[in-house]
């Protein structure tokens, strides 16, 4: 009797989708180590395919492209980054301004520069790999860009900050944290996190209250 299309096969206790999951987290698993510690040009499909312990097939049928591999893995540390501060700022809703930028800034450098691999990824190796990326890279931008002006809007409302177009100030703001952990993840941490952390901060804080 033949299977019906929602059937599937088990190996080891483990369903296709399982497995599947599995390779995809190898795959991710193999560009961050490549990626992140010997650069995006240096990787190839071959080279990832074999850290991961799977086919050209596996990877093409699951990413199409290595520039697919870069943003899978820097969406995800996007978006972990953006729900953290989201989590964080529902956490204290009383909290002034300067408290909630402290906390902002701490909470999405402990998600982006946790692992060094991490940041080159982020800050260094996705910049101008192509069209289609810096595409990508716009509408994550805009994300950032409504959380931070919603950020500033709201310290109008609290009367910390004069009501204002807030965008410019979030655009120089991203702009300022791109090129301070990009001069951290370059210069391979010389610069304690704490520095770089306080630095945005007062950037931040100055910029909105202003």
């Amino acid at each position: 009797m033949g299977a019906g299309p929602l059937a599937r096969r088990d190996y080891a206790g483990r369903s296709a989708a399982d497995r599947r999951a599995e390779r995809r987290e190898r795959m991710l698993a193999a560009g961050l180590e490549l990626f992140g510690t010997e650069g995006y040009a240096a990787a190839s499909i071959e080279r990832l395919c074999a850290l991961a312990s799977v086919s050209t097939r596996n990877f093409y049928e699951e990413f199409g492209s290595r520039e697919a591999l870069l943003t899978a893995l820097h969406d995800r540390v996007n978006t972990t980054a953006i729900g953290a501060v989201r989590e964080a700022f529902a956490a204290l809703p009383e909290a002034g301004l300067v408290e909630r930028v402290r906390l902002a800034v701490r909470t999405y450098l402990d998600v982006t520069v946790q692992d060094p691999r991490l940041a080159r990824v982020a800050y260094v190796e996705v910049v101008g790999v192509s069209a289609e990326v810096e595409r990508y890279r716009a509408g994550w931008r805009e994300r950032w860009i409504e959380l931070l002006v919603a950020e500033a809007e709201r310290a109008v409302a609290r009367g910390e900050a004069t009501r204002r177009d807030f965008r410019l100030t979030a655009i120089a703001l991203m702009g300022a944290v791109n090129e301070l952990v990009h001069h951290w993840s370059v210069l391979g941490g010389i610069t304690p996190i704490e520095d770089i952390t306080r630095e945005i901060a007062r950037i931040a804080t100055a910029s909105v209250a202003d």
